[in-house]
């Protein structure tokens, strides 16, 4: 009968196992020195070596020719207990056996001293599923055992394990396995079991196993299918993966913000029998790198799953910011988490991509902080925000629609007993009126007296008004505001003088200075120096010159006029 993988190869000697030497070591001391504790507390994730290292420890303190601490695995004891005819070494699952009858049995038979070996062993796997009752009945027995009782507790949730049962134990936390020496044991066992299995196909069962060796096995087991060389090609086709090629391709359409192109790549990798699931814990494990990569450039280099050129990996490191991936990763482990209850899974895929390709659909607090930073990088680099539908429409040509107006402004005819609205009167403007001029002044016509005083600001507010559109956008509001900015032309210079150094923070940027001067160039020629200083500009150069007299308002006139009648009211 074929006996899978994990099961035939499962370390038989402290030396086999991997990626645990900090506690085998510890363990190996122990049994040689004869320094053994009464109870041991194994904690760790799965497939990490936790009830291999609790049976090696078991054989080892019954072995009747150790070696260093491990067990020779020739004698009878080490023979009768791997093949479970020695009944003192006894295994249990707390998961079903976790009631407090159970354990009493168990402390019960604890006293009586073992039949065939030395010590007699407990090892209870899963201990964190035991009742409050079942933990109770066991702590007195782990306080004070019997010299021939050894308990070897494991759990994968060390929460759940009462502080009373802890501190009577020896704890050994078991860590992740790296992919490197996952790796290297695969290649060892295929090629023991003749598995044409390449390095990269090693490497990638290695990154899939999340740190597990029995993980690993298993899936090694499923992809040996006998063919001539099992490469990364043929995993990701027995596992119905996209690989790394179709998530490179995926996540660049995603970052391009091409829906369509998203959502052609997805049909295509679910065509083809990919599990829409798997594509997305993909996409979020490649999200993950390029965020860490991002984030922490140097120390997380070593956190990163791996599997990707660099240049790949800095292509779309370019196109997304840290707020988009972080939005990215919110939305695939929320779509993931909810895969297992959805109705349909392609299409809760397809509105996942949906969401990351367009932030303005996602409407939480991620979405907004990535749209935020969209915002934030167009304006840094100099691009207006798009303008709103009725302004582009109106742009295009087309007229803008009129708002909607509430119900009570509606028009609607008179009601009979209402009186009908008294006409406006309008009449013309007088021929010998005269009409008003419009500014001429813009920063392609300057304003006379600059080009005749050797320091003036008068021209400024006509010449800040024509910036708008050469400028970035946000520095509008305070070139505008004369109490906050005031420009001085003098000597071939623009010099601009603001009110505090907030305001001056906000305008010494190359890219507006740079701005305003191709702007003074338009308007006065050559290539003026722009310069920004907090204070007040002196007298001499505009500060103390009096505002000149405002102009007559022709409005003025026509009051005037109207009133020599009587038949005409103006309100």
């Amino acid at each position: 009968m074929y006996q899978a993988l994990y099961r035939k190869w499962r370390p038989r000697t402290f030396d086999d196992v991997v990626g645990q030497s900090h506690i085998t070591d510890t363990l190996k001391r122990q049994v040689a020195a004869g320094r053994l504790s009464h109870a041991y507390l194994f904690t760790g994730t799965r497939g990490t070596g936790k009830t291999t290292c609790a049976k090696i420890l078991a054989r080892a303190v019954n072995c009747e020719n150790p070696r260093d601490g491990s067990p020779c695995n020739t004698c009878p004891a080490c023979l009768g207990i791997e093949n479970g005819s020695v009944l003192d070494v006894l295994e249990l699952d707390a998961a079903s056996n976790n009631g407090v009858d159970q354990v009493r049995a168990l402390r019960d038979e604890a006293v009586y001293t073992p039949a065939a070996v030395r010590m007699r062993v407990y090892i209870v796997d899963e201990v964190h599923m035991l009742s409050t009752a079942a933990f109770n009945a066991l702590l007195k027995i782990l306080e004070e055992p019997p010299s021939h009782l050894l308990f070897i507790l494991a759990t994968t949730e060390l929460h759940k394990v009462p502080a009373t049962i802890k501190s009577r134990c020896q704890q050994f936390a078991f860590k992740r396995i790296l992919p490197m020496q996952i790796a290297q044991r695969l290649e060892y066992v295929a090629e023991q079991e003749k598995i044409p299995l390449t390095r990269k196909g090693a490497a990638l069962l290695a990154r899939l196993a999340d740190g597990g060796m029995r993980d690993a096995l298993s899936l090694l087991d499923q992809c040996a299918g006998g063919g001539e060389r099992l490469d990364e090609q043929d995993i990701l086709d027995t596992l119905g993966l996209a690989g790394n090629i179709e998530t490179a391709a995926l996540m660049g359409r995603v970052a391009a913000r091409d829906t369509a192109g998203a959502l052609d790549i997805l049909a295509g990798l679910y065509a083809n029998g990919k599990d829409v699931g798997s594509v997305l814990g993909e996409l979020s494990a490649l999200a993950r790198d390029l965020l860490l990569r991002k984030t922490a450039p140097r120390g997380g280099t070593a956190l990163m799953a791996g599997g990707y050129d660099e240049a790949t990996l800095r292509g779309l490191g370019e196109q997304l910011s840290a707020q988009r991936l972080l939005q990215m990763l919110t939305q695939l482990q929320a779509a993931r988490a909810e895969l297992p209850r959805s109705a349909s899974r392609r299409t809760d895929a397809e509105l996942c991509l949906i969401r990351l390709s367009d932030e303005g659909l996602d409407e939480s607090f991620a979405g907004l902080s990535a749209r935020i930073a969209r915002l934030e990088e167009r304006l840094a680099q100099g691009i207006p925000a798009a303008p709103p539908p009725t302004q582009q429409k109106a742009e295009h040509g087309k007229a803008a629609p009129p708002d909607d107006a509430p119900p009570w402004e509606e028009e609607r005819p008179p009601l009979p007993d209402e009186p009908p609205e008294e006409p406006e009167y309008v009449f013309d403007e007088p021929a010998d009126l005269p009409k008003a001029e419009p500014d001429k002044i813009s920063p392609s016509a300057p304003h006379p007296t600059v080009a005749q005083s050797g320091g003036d600001s008068a021209f400024w507010p006509s010449f800040a008004a024509g910036l708008r559109g050469k400028v970035p956008p946000t520095v509008i509001p305070y070139l505008n505001n004369p109490a906050k900015v005031t420009g001085v032309w003098k000597n071939g210079m623009l010099t601009l003088w603001v009110d505090s150094e907030f305001t001056r923070s906000m305008l010494n940027k190359p890219a507006v200075l740079e701005k305003l001067s191709q702007a003074a160039a338009g308007a006065f020629g050559g290539r003026p120096q722009v310069s920004v200083v907090t204070g007040t500009p002196p007298p001499e150069d505009g500060g103390g010159v009096p505002a000149p007299a405002a102009e007559r308002d022709p409005l003025d006139d026509l009051l005037s006029f109207g009133g020599q009648f009587d038949n005409i009211t103006i309100q």
